[in-house]
């Protein structure tokens, strides 16, 4: 708990300073200099002073204190300078690459042979997040029915790809060299996936909970889910400040902060483990609702005041939904590599369009609710 105590205590308050600048400068740019400047200058100022004198006068609750304002203002100047200029770097040859790769994911996605054009549109949704296609009935369906997330590329997508993809290598055995080779194939695809769709705020967060989870992982560092939450926020916005005002990194990494946060005491209050130490079936749909109930709590005030709504259905349509969710996205992407290699069988196409007319089915029964 130490390593994340002093994470946080530089992290958020750096995420608040960029919050604040970013919101404040777009009325008043001057007054943010003005007052940011000085105050920079004192607790550098002070910094500097304190490390002189060594520990002796200096108590650690001071040395939090300056810590956490050194992180604000230090945020404060990153959002104000990438507000002055854009200091984003453009690779122009990477840009084109990753923008061609993406269109060829959307062109295979609408050769699959599927019954219903619409069917082609939700899973090219899934897979690369382009939803210009849908119809807006089934846009409105998944919207009334508290599922637009879904459609919505994000790190539940990147997650499920991550996971087809470490399955798939873990036949290589658990060797010092298959594990590095593991994580570097792991890892590569998944940047390439991100910049090919887009690499929105949502999906970057998601990419560096991954790039971390790996670099701890075969470098047998200490690693936990709140270290890593709090570094991505960190690189994040030291990286792109100005995200900060994008819903999706805001929703992104309030579901996350729920999950991280919440999750694990909410999932405590099921009483035992059931039989022999193996989770029963009521248990799983506990831990299911346990989720979904720590994201709301996080995200339901944002969305309530970007959107003016809230899912009242939520548990219903996360229980019923992430479980074909967690089916249909591997699925189609297989059937799209297969129909790109000219193999696809046609049972797994049928399947794969089934699975989406259940979840489409299930959130328009929800929706009329």
């Amino acid at each position: 708990m130490k390593v994340e105590r002093e994470i946080a205590g530089f992290s958020l308050p750096f995420a608040a300073g960029t919050a604040v600048s970013a919101y404040l400068a777009e009325s008043s740019y001057e007054l943010c200099i003005c007052c940011s400047t000085p105050a920079l200058m004192l607790v550098l100022g002070m910094t500097a002073i304190l490390s002189g004198q060594g520990s002796v006068n200096c108590t650690r609750d001071l040395q939090k204190l300056i810590t956490a304002l050194l992180g604000f203002f230090l945020g404060t100047f990153c959002s104000l300078t990438a507000e002055m200029a854009d200091l984003s770097v453009h690779i122009p040859m990477l840009a084109q690459k990753a923008e061609r790769l993406g269109i060829a994911m959307q062109e295979a996605c609408d050769a699959v042979p599927y019954e219903s054009k619409s069917t082609n549109a939700i899973l090219k949704a899934l897979i690369t997040g382009e939803r210009n296609d849908i119809p807006s009935s089934v846009t409105r369906t998944f919207r009334e029915s508290g599922a637009s997330h879904i459609l919505a590329l994000s790190g539940l997508h990147l997650g499920i790809i991550y996971m087809i993809i470490s399955r798939m290598l873990s036949v290589a055995g658990k060797h010092r060299t298959a594990i590095l080779t593991r994580s570097a194939i792991t890892t590569c695809t998944c940047i390439i996936y991100t910049f090919a769709t887009g690499a929105g705020p949502s999906i970057s967060r998601a990419l560096l909970f991954i790039i971390l989870n790996e670099t701890a992982s075969v470098s047998e560092r200490h690693r936990s889910s709140a270290t890593i939450f709090l570094s991505a926020l960190l690189i994040q916005l030291s990286l792109s400040p100005l995200s900060i005002r994008s819903v999706g990194f805001q929703l992104s990494y309030a579901a996350m902060a729920g999950i991280v946060f919440i999750y694990p005491s909410l999932r405590k209050l099921w009483p035992g483990n059931g039989l022999n130490g193996k989770a029963s079936p009521v248990r799983r749909i506990w831990d299911s609702a346990a989720l979904s109930i720590s994201c709301q709590i996080t995200t339901g005030p944002l969305a309530y005041i970007h959107f003016e709504s809230f899912p009242v259905h939520f548990i219903l349509t996360n229980l019923i939904a992430m479980p074909i969710i967690g089916i249909l996205i591997p699925s189609a992407v297989a059937v799209t590599l297969l129909n790109v290699a000219g193999s696809c069988p046609d049972i797994l196409i049928r399947f794969t369009e089934d699975m989406v007319k259940a979840l489409t089915f299930s959130l328009s029964v929800i929706s009329g609710m």
